[in-house]
């Protein structure tokens, strides 16, 4: 039976620190910057003139560019190396091309053992079914964790750029919320409630047997983001927000993410150092198979869904 312990042991612990990390409630900067009254900035009459001074030379030699000799040569030489290098880079580029086999050749790039190997042994060792997604989660999964990774930083970058501070705008927008959609409409919504299921299902579905037929975390993550859009946009943020909100997008994400990557390092581990894995391949064909490519098509859903659905909300509205 684990032990009561009191409020101030608990806030000392990893737990409730990482705990407010997690959550985003964790303020950095208090109780760790040393902080000052300033004192009110009072300019005397040389340090006015100097930099009245430094002014006119900076306009002189700076921003009055049409008698800037320095920025005029400039140009010139700009506009020059300009044509030099574009004329540069379209021979280049003439030449790789003018390397390339002739198509249909027996020793061209797509007839290679790489790809030989995907197809001859792909299903024996990944145990997919579906060669390609052997391939994108087994063979080439750094290549997808990185893609991973692109989606949740391109997210946080739209939260960066789009996100609206302030209570009294998100008060606003909370009581406008149906402005950019139909009102109470009945049709949407009825239509949302039976589409809304199925739509979930099939994605589930579709990333669940990636492994085995066409589908993966991709597109099957796109086909449940889809599913959100449509139900926010019948019955909007109050309803949507009771089971997905900012949080919880948040905390699925890191989840995924770092499953994904301890998985596969787990992965590359083993395989680096000729180990053989703990991890059994399972029987193809059978959905508790292919070893951990249906863990890697679940979280790589989670993160498309999740992105899909926050890139939405975020150009739609703002305040997210």
């Amino acid at each position: 039976m684990a032990r009561k312990v009191s409020e101030e042991k608990y806030q000392k612990t990893f737990s409730y620190k990482f705990r407010r990390w997690l959550d985003d409630t964790k303020d950095p900067f208090v109780g760790e910057v040393e902080m000052h009254r300033q004192t009110p900035f009072v300019e005397s009459e040389e340090t006015k003139e100097r930099r009245e001074q430094d002014e006119r030379q900076l306009h002189t030699k700076v921003y009055d560019l049409e008698n800037n000799f320095e920025m005029r040569i400039f140009r010139r030489f700009y506009r020059v190396f300009s044509v030099l290098f574009c004329i540069f880079l379209v021979a280049m580029l003439l030449v790789a091309v003018s390397d390339l086999p002739v198509f249909g050749h027996a020793e061209n790039p797509v007839n290679n053992e790489v790809a030989e190997r995907y197809i001859e042994e792909g299903l024996e060792e990944t145990g997919a079914v579906n060669i390609v997604t052997g391939m994108i989660l087994d063979y080439r999964a750094f290549d997808t964790l990185g893609e991973s990774h692109v989606l949740f930083i391109a997210t946080c970058t739209v939260l960066i750029l789009l996100r609206r501070d302030g209570k009294k705008e998100q008060e606003l927008d909370e009581d406008n919320d149906r402005i950019h959609e139909p009102k109470n409409d009945v049709i949407l919504q009825t239509a949302a409630r039976i589409l809304v299921p199925p739509i979930f299902l099939f994605g589930i579905y579709i990333i669940l047997a990636g492994h085995l037929g066409p589908g993966g975390g991709f597109s099957g993550g796109a086909v449940i983001g889809a599913g959100l859009i449509l139900y926010l946009n019948a019955f909007g943020f109050a309803r949507t927000e009771r089971f997905f909100t900012a949080r919880t997008y948040r905390r699925m994400s890191f989840c995924a993410l770092a499953c994904y990557s301890l998985a596969k390092s787990y992965s590359f581990y083993t395989g680096a150092n000729h180990i053989e894995s703990v991890i059994p391949l399972g029987t193809p064909g059978a959905i508790l198979s292919s070893g951990l490519i249906l863990v890697l098509n679940i979280c790589v859903g989670v993160v498309v869904a999740g992105t899909m659905y926050t890139f939405y909300v975020m150009f739609r509205k703002g305040g997210y």
